[in-house]
């Protein structure tokens, strides 16, 4: 707590005074451009790792940068991101996942953790989709290898949650919205966003694509390959009345599998 005190004394006298306009500023209000959705770890910190400044994040975080479905929970994420997105009009969203997370290792294990940590247990059911597909198509991964692309996979998870919202789905169809998708290597200091072309995470580019989840992630590291999903009375009366029958109504910027994959998932 000295630590801290001594901090907040050398913040008031050294930064905090050599940049007194910009908090003056921000006194009036603030005008963030990123909503920034990431891990409570304390080896994570948004401002430093993107020498963003203060003002520029409006920040999310939780155990394991876990985005619930729309209504699925209670807690503040959904609130957050409605106000980010209504009140604040932030046109960029990044879901950062990390190496070495704790939640992550949790969920591989979840029944372990029922007893000792309930809380935690009922907190990583939200990310139940990430473990059924860990289980199911990475079944030949193990320890630091099997982490790592779970890190990834709950990155996507946490895209396509998001994807539930109604003021995302709406300003995604107006295109006023990007996702995107990043892991943060602690051990590095590198900074991976996932790209919807090579549907892998690839060093971040100036201009970032949509990504569009799928989940080949490794192409070195091939998983089973996924059925999509098909709803053809839909494409076939979209086709029918003239329109591109490349992906659903409101979804252009994605991929027809993709869009699909989000029209049944909403339904």
């Amino acid at each position: 707590m000295k630590q801290l005190i001594e901090g907040i004394q050398q913040f008031q006298t050294g930064y905090f005074r050599s940049h007194r306009e910009l908090f003056e500023e921000l006194s009036h209000g603030q005008h963030p451009r990123i909503l920034f959705i990431t891990c409570s770890d304390s080896r994570i910190d948004p401002n430093l790792i993107t020498q963003a400044k203060v003002g520029e994040l409006f920040v999310i975080r939780n155990a394991g940068n876990i985005i619930p479905p729309f209504r699925a929970a209670n807690g503040g994420e959904g609130a957050a991101i409605e106000y980010a997105i209504s009140a604040l009009d932030i046109e960029q969203i990044i879901v950062c996942g990390h190496s070495h997370c704790g939640a992550m290792k949790g969920l591989l294990k979840i029944d372990t953790l029922a007893e000792k940590m309930p809380l935690v247990y009922d907190w990583l059911k939200h990310a139940e989709a990430t473990k059924q597909l860990i289980k199911d198509n990475y079944g030949h991964f193990q320890g630091e290898e099997l982490l790592e692309v779970t890190v990834a996979e709950n990155v996507l998870t946490q895209l396509e949650n998001l994807q539930t919202y109604p003021i995302i789905r709406s300003r995604l169809h107006q295109g006023s919205l990007t996702l995107h998708g990043w892991v943060y290597r602690l051990e590095t200091g590198e900074v991976l966003a996932y790209d919807g072309v090579s549907h892998d995470f690839v060093a971040p580019h100036s201009r970032l694509r949509n990504p569009e989840p799928e989940y080949n992630l490794h192409p070195s590291c091939p998983v089973t390959a996924q059925s999509p999903f098909t709803v053809p009375e839909i494409m076939a009366n979209y086709s029918q009345n003239g329109h591109n029958s490349s992906s659903l109504p409101g979804y252009e910027h994605l991929s027809v599998e993709q869009s699909q994959r989000i029209y049944q998932g909403s339904r």
